[in-house]
């Protein structure tokens, strides 16, 4: 980016750029009230109100550029925890660097205040590097600067051109309850697939909205992942899972739709109805999934709750909500499948 569009520090050697002039990931339309927000403008008007709130939260959405400077500041704006998720997770940033071929983890940006500033990293040496900057998973922002001393240069990644893999489904897609944002299960699979995702996670609200199916018809996806059983009971299932898969297969009539079991309560092994809620979920979903496959509906799978998060009850933080181990767990059960997907797929824009 040209200096001129930098604004200096007083008094100090740093310039300050707009994240949002360099390559923006995660952003399913151009067009939305403010530019860090995950649907259209026009959804406001659309879908429940609760929907809309949650879909201002930057979850999944990334920064992509490149720098030589040994030094890296970042300053936003928004602070917000939860009783059972840190702040880090909730309103921090997260920074990766590939190094060696990987995406390595290199620096949390931690929120203690309305406005935040802070230094993510210095004294590295002064070499050329891609970076990706994760946006918090469950909080309103509306601005973010990158700051490098003045005789460096930071640069816009080159925009990718493969199909987003969307994912749609509840608070664990969203985010809930990782501790920064890098360690949703949709930020670890876009790094081990290298690819862009697009997280419409909703907490307590991805139950298959025929308005928010809708919207989903608009983007042009390599692959959809429906993980929405957390929040939808047989009942629901019954009554919206099916039209929306068909919604989507005539829209969209390549892409590969991949349905998510849900994953077992850690406390089910005790609490019969806890147990229940999600047997008899999966079952109805899988129901409707053996039903479109024996009408020859193509391009259609589905992940089974095979250990999704493990089962020696370690890898969420109330019984739900999934930890880092939680999230690392279930990547690993969903990479398999994606990767093959992605493998066998034309998913160049």
């Amino acid at each position: 980016m040209d200096k001129s569009v930098a604004i200096k520090e007083p008094g100090k050697n740093l310039f300050w750029y707009d994240a949002s002039k360099l390559t923006i990931e995660g952003r399913g339309w151009a067009k939305t009230e403010s530019f860090y927000e995950r649907l259209p403008a026009k959804a406001r008007e659309i879908v429940r109100a609760p929907v809309w709130q949650l879909s201002r939260h930057p979850a999944g959405i990334t920064v992509h550029f490149s720098t030589n400077a040994p030094s890296l500041s970042v300053r936003w704006d928004g602070f917000s925890a939860m009783n059972h998720m840190p702040a880090s997770g909730v309103s921090g940033l997260d920074l990766y660097v590939r190094h060696a071929g990987e995406w390595r983890w290199l620096a949390t940006a931690v929120p203690s205040a309305t406005f935040n500033e802070t230094q993510l990293f210095a004294d590295i040496p002064e070499v050329q590097r891609d970076y990706i900057l994760y946006l918090p998973l469950y909080n309103v922002i509306h601005r973010i600067e990158l700051g490098i001393p003045g005789e460096f240069e930071i640069k816009a990644s080159p925009v990718r051109t493969n199909k987003p893999v969307v994912f749609y489904g509840t608070s664990i897609t969203q985010g809930g309850c990782a501790s920064r944002p890098g360690m949703c299960y949709s930020a670890i699979l876009g790094r081990w697939l290298d690819n862009p995702i697009i997280n419409l996670g909703l907490s307590g609200n991805g139950n298959m909205d025929p308005e928010v199916i809708d919207l989903l018809c608009e983007l042009d996806p390599a692959i959809y992942v429906l993980d929405n059983l957390p929040n939808m009971d047989e009942s629901l299932i019954n009554e919206r899972e099916e039209s929306a898969i068909r919604k989507l297969r005539t829209t969209r009539p390549e892409t590969h739709i991949v349905l998510v079991d849900s994953l077992l309560y850690c406390d089910a092994f005790l609490v019969e109805s806890r147990m229940n809620r999600c047997m008899s979920s999966n079952k109805a979903q899988y129901s409707i999934y053996e039903k479109l496959l024996r009408e020859g509906m193509k391009n259609l799978r589905y992940i089974k709750n095979d250990g999704l998060i493990g089962t020696d009850g370690e890898a969420t933080v109330d019984g739900t909500h999934l930890t880092d181990l939680g999230y690392l767990r279930f990547s690993e059960k969903l990479f398999p499948v994606l990767r093959e997907l992605i493998a066998g797929s034309d998913i160049r824009v």
